[in-house]
């Protein structure tokens, strides 16, 4: 089954259709929650804005988890989130896009937590979802931020 996409015109698409630059904002709850994946590599595309920020990421040729990804220190936030859980069965993505539209939480939330603005050429790396199975684009809703050897948590405002 191919997932849908309502875009602000009123037209529906296909996301497996859609590229980085047409698609456009959907809900949470279209993100596999169970299985967290890992992505890093260089923004080379950044829109700061709402409803939601986002960026394309463009991978490095060979991607690893962080050795001590499980042992990272998260911020405390509002939601109930299991981090140390999530960090420790986050695992690669089975699809090798090199790049994948990634999006981030409203930009209130990531002022909440005093993240500054990603810029074109930055190296992010982030923990999150994407579609069940990877089915469709190569999109990711961003839970966790590492950037700057600092940690983002955007499921909520902090604690």
């Amino acid at each position: 089954m191919r997932r849908r996409l309502f875009i602000q015109t009123g037209t529906w698409l296909g996301l497996s259709g859609l590229s980085a630059a047409t698609r456009a904002h959907h809900g949470w709850s279209s993100f596999d929650q169970s299985r967290p994946i890992y992505l890093e590599g260089q923004a080379v595309e950044v829109k700061w804005r709402n409803p939601h920020v986002e960026l394309v990421l463009e991978l490095p040729e060979t991607l690893a988890l962080p050795t001590d990804l499980a042992q990272r220190p998260l911020p405390a936030q509002t939601a109930n989130v299991d981090g140390p859980a999530l960090l420790a069965k986050t695992v690669l993505p089975t699809r090798r896009d090199r790049r994948w539209a990634i999006e981030f939480a409203p930009l209130f939330r990531l002022g909440q937590w005093q993240m500054p603005e990603i810029r074109t050429g930055a190296a992010v790396s982030m923990v999150g979802f994407t579609f069940k199975d990877e089915q469709g684009a190569a999109v990711l809703r961003a839970e966790y931020v590492f950037l700057d050897g600092r940690t983002y948590g955007l499921r909520s405002g902090p604690a």
